[in-house]
């Protein structure tokens, strides 16, 4: 049910508000265009600057105007555990297929601390898959495979989208939590070598400008086409490389505006990336037809 290319959705904004319509119009221009799956309220939906009411009403608009039609994984991390709890809870009453949890940021927990986490927020989930976000160059924290084979063992705990650029942590993860364990990478310039090694699938940044070339490089995969997968992975690497430029999403929702789908509006104290970097932007746009 989690595989292939899923968004990392963006939150997009009008004024300081969330700009409901176009939130909306992507829902469909996803669906439209192929993608498997929508993560929204993550990272690249700036879930840090939303408060509550926002963040459960983004999920909200999401899963209604979805409709049942392809999986929803709501992200529903926190640093702090009870309120990670009330995201979770609020997710799974809403419809979501599963929750995206990254890991506790900033307090920097013990690995027992972590597990403690998600072994609460396990025992919350009534019937809620849970899919570990592990970004250490964000949360701070690594889960180390061996504290992942723990974790997985913990009945709601899925998978894992792994953000460390480790290739070789698929096998690791597959053989100390099981061949059913789903394991999505984080990072898109990895998505070659992570879906080679095993890997089903990428929560994309990358997906939310071209979500029909991302779909179709998984299919590709899906049927064992390497060669055309490799030339894929290859004309897109650039776009994969401008959007990183500067801290996401103030490049892809650049890009996005670029392409006439939304305001590029972002929250302080995230700002529009620089001159130079929208200029880099355009010309990879350019390169691949998109404007």
């Amino acid at each position: 049910m989690f595989k292939g290319s899923i968004v990392a959705l963006v939150t997009p904004f009008k004024g300081d508000k969330i700009d409901e319509e176009s939130l909306r119009n992507l829902v469909e221009w996803h669906i439209k265009e192929g993608t498997n799956g929508i993560v929204p309220v993550g990272t690249t939906g700036e879930s840090p600057t939303l408060d509550h009411a926002e963040h459960k009403s983004v999920i909200e608009i999401v899963i209604d105007q979805n409709n049942g039609r392809i999986p929803i994984i709501a992200g529903t991390g926190s640093n702090s555990t009870k309120e990670a709890i009330n995201l979770l809870e609020h997710a799974e009453s809403s419809g979501a297929d599963a929750a995206l949890v990254v890991t506790p940021y900033y307090n920097k927990p013990t690995p027992e601390g972590i597990y403690q986490h998600y072994k609460a927020l396990d025992g919350c989930s009534k019937n809620l898959p849970i899919i570990i976000y592990n970004i250490p160059s964000r949360s701070v924290i690594d889960i180390k495979p061996k504290d992942m084979g723990k974790l997985s063992k913990l009945k709601k705990i899925v998978g894992v989208k792994d953000a460390t650029s480790e290739i070789a942590r698929v096998l690791e993860h597959k053989e100390l939590c099981g061949d059913n364990f789903i394991q999505l990478s984080g990072e898109d310039e990895t998505i070659f070598d992570y879906m080679r090694a095993g890997g089903q699938g990428c929560i994309s940044v990358t997906a939310n400008i071209i979500p029909n070339i991302c779909a179709k490089l998984h299919k590709l995969f899906e049927e064992e086409k390497f060669d055309d997968a490799i030339k894929i992975n290859n004309s897109i690497m650039p776009l994969h490389k401008v959007l990183f430029l500067e801290t996401s999403p103030g490049p892809v929702k650049y890009a996005l505006c670029k392409l006439g789908l939304i305001e590029n509006t972002l929250r302080l104290p995230l700002v529009s990336v620089q001159e130079e970097t929208k200029n880099n932007i355009d010309q990879v746009l350019s390169v691949l037809e998109l404007i």
